[in-house]
């Protein structure tokens, strides 16, 4: 019991914490950058109301284009290898992006996303916007807990 309350503070602790510092880096041709949430929150905010097959219900997302974030990254053609905090990874060509989705969210209903919520960050498509986007291969791109994007071999 004594080793459980102090795991227990510096649990709810680090949550913040780690908000603070870098959620995002992406390895470029030329070099990795990081991204913090105010690097996130300074590009142009793409919003969207959209159910998911994870959700109960429809909610707003707040994020970044997808293809905006890299292009920042010097990443322009090709794919691109996103991988999650446990090391789930998906390959995602770019040529099948828009200039607004996906977007690498940040936001659901105003609330920053926390670990446990499928954050901190989350590539999500607007999917009631087209059928297409409801498929299995793109819901197997809707990474949560996104750590990583890689230039794909």
């Amino acid at each position: 019991m004594k080793i459980v309350a102090p795991l227990i503070l510096l649990l709810a602790c680090a949550g913040p914490a780690l908000a603070e510092g870098p959620l995002l880096s992406v390895a470029g041709p030329e070099a990795t950058r990081t991204y913090d949430l105010a690097a996130l929150e300074a590009f142009a905010p793409e919003r969207f109301t959209t159910s998911t097959i994870w959700t109960e219900a429809p909610a707003e997302f707040t994020g970044v284009p997808l293809r905006r974030l890299l292009a920042d990254a010097g990443i322009t053609e090709g794919a691109v290898m996103a991988t999650a905090i446990n090391d789930y990874a998906v390959h995602i060509p770019l040529d099948e992006m828009t200039d607004d989705h996906p977007i690498v969210a940040y936001r659901v209903d105003g609330r920053t996303l926390a670990v446990r919520d499928k954050g901190p960050l989350w590539i999500v498509y607007p999917y009631d916007s087209d059928p297409e986007l409801r498929s299995e291969v793109v819901y197997s791109r809707s990474i949560w807990q996104l750590d990583r994007l890689a230039v794909a071999e």
